[in-house]
């Protein structure tokens, strides 16, 4: 039976933890050649290490998705290893939490700069070569609440916002080129990025969800696999919400 990403080579950025980590090992098991993109040299090894030891293959490729010269020394290193770019898993994402009265300019630039900023630099790094081999899947992390909003987060709302709203012109723009373009939009994901919040809050989260969990990073990369892969090849454009039901 053959794995559903064969021969393809995907780029996963912020895959040296949580949810990237999870896409990345998801992928090589589906047989696709991951390039495990972190900002972190040794998160990237590490995982791309998990990738070998499981029998599949992986480029380790160190990158701040904020610098435009690394974004295109990292694709021009992918082509001359792979020859293609087949998928891209905007996942890369940081958090800088603040009420409006109390966020600093610093934090809000910082979060744009890596959330959205980031998103758009890679996706046009490797726009082109899709649009030559006439094939592509971009995928963005974006957030329920980048649709809902919430509490603290202005700046990373405004982001995963965004993401959403640059996907729908991606889809529009590159869908004629044989390149879909689409968002993930997890809910309460049971990542180090929600071991600062207290216990108390996670069981609100938890008793909110109708299916009363955290969602898990694999469950994430689920989503991923199918928008991925050749099943979804007439979905286009839109934000799979993947949050146990939290917003019905």
């Amino acid at each position: 039976m053959s794995k559903r990403l064969e021969n393809r080579v995907a780029v996963i950025t912020g895959a040296g933890q949580g949810i990237g980590r999870a896409i990345a090992l998801r992928f090589a098991a589906e047989g696709a050649k991951v390039v495990v993109v972190d900002v972190v040299e040794a998160a990237a090894n590490a995982v791309a290490g998990e990738i070998a030891a499981a029998g599949g293959e992986a480029l380790a490729a160190p990158c701040d998705v904020t610098r435009r010269d690394q974004i295109a020394a990292l694709v021009e290193r992918v082509l001359a290893a792979y020859g293609q770019i087949d998928i891209l898993g905007n996942n890369a994402g940081i958090t800088r939490d603040a009420r409006l009265v109390k966020m600093t300019e610093e934090d809000f630039d910082r979060v744009i700069d890596v959330n959205l900023k980031g998103v758009f630099n890679l996706t046009q790094a490797v726009a082109g070569p899709m649009i030559e081999r006439g094939y592509g899947r971009i995928i963005s992390t974006s957030s329920i609440v980048g649709l809902y909003g919430n509490f603290g987060q202005t700046n990373y709302v405004a982001a995963k916002a965004a993401v959403i709203g640059m996907t729908r012109v991606w889809a529009r723009e590159l869908g004629p080129k044989g390149i879909t373009a689409n968002a993930v939009a997890p809910g309460f994901i049971a990542t180090d990025m929600l071991k600062t919040v207290p216990e108390k809050v996670l069981e609100t989260f938890i008793e909110r969800t109708p299916v009363r969990r955290l969602g898990t990073p694999e469950d994430i990369a689920s989503a991923y696999l199918f928008l991925a892969s050749d099943e979804a090849s007439f979905v286009n454009g839109v934000v799979l919400s993947v949050d146990g039901g939290l917003v019905l």
